[in-house]
Order: structure tokens, then C-alpha cells, then sequence
């Protein structure tokens, strides 16, 4: 089933405010919904290896996964929603 680039987004994050990039990336299916995506937070500075991503979720390589700092473990998917969600949370609590 082809599938669409919906969403490509880069948002450069001051050093004051932390440094680094969050990267979002979504795409979606002739359906609607969502296929594949690629959520993280790059910083080189925190984190030498990974190509930089402190934290990150996506489903590449076929099963959905969370990256931390160099590991990687599976996560349970229940919805695209709530994975941001969850990315959401742990990009707020490094920010602190």
C-alpha cells in the first residue's frame, strides 16, 4: 500500500532553552492512517552515539521501538497519539 510524507518538521532548539533538534516525521497510508513515524530529540552534545538522539520513537525496521540515550527497547503500541504523547513527556522531563 503506497504511503505519503504527512508531516516533516525540524524545530531548532535555542541553547538557552536546551540546544539540540526535535525531529517529527509522519507518514500515513492511502486510509489515513498512520504507517510509519519517526519522533526525536538530537542533541550531541548529551548523547555521542545514536546519531545524537537522547530520545526517540519510531516503528522502523518493523516493530515499534523507543531509543534512549543508545538503547533501544520495544514499547507496546496502542495509538499514534499516545506515543507522542509518551515522547511528549520524556522530552519535557529531560527539560527540567
Amino acid at each position: 500500500m503506497p504511503e505519503r510524507k504527512l508531516v516533516d518538521e525540524v524545530h531548532h532548539i535555542s541553547k538557552r532553552r536546551g540546544n539540540g533538534q526535535l525531529r517529527r516525521e509522519v507518514w500515513i497510508d492511502d486510509d489515513g492512517k498512520v504507517s510509519r513515524y519517526n519522533l526525536a530529540y538530537i542533541n550531541h552534545a548529551l548523547c555521542a552515539v545514536d546519531h545524537g538522539r537522547v530520545v526517540g520513537y519510531d516503528n522502523q525496521h518493523g516493530y515499534h521501538h523507543r531509543h534512549y540515550l543508545g538503547d533501544l527497547h520495544p514499547v507496546d503500541f496502542v495509538s499514534f497519539e499516545e506515543t507522542e504523547a509518551d515522547f511528549e513527556a520524556d522530552w519535557m522531563a529531560l527539560r527540567r
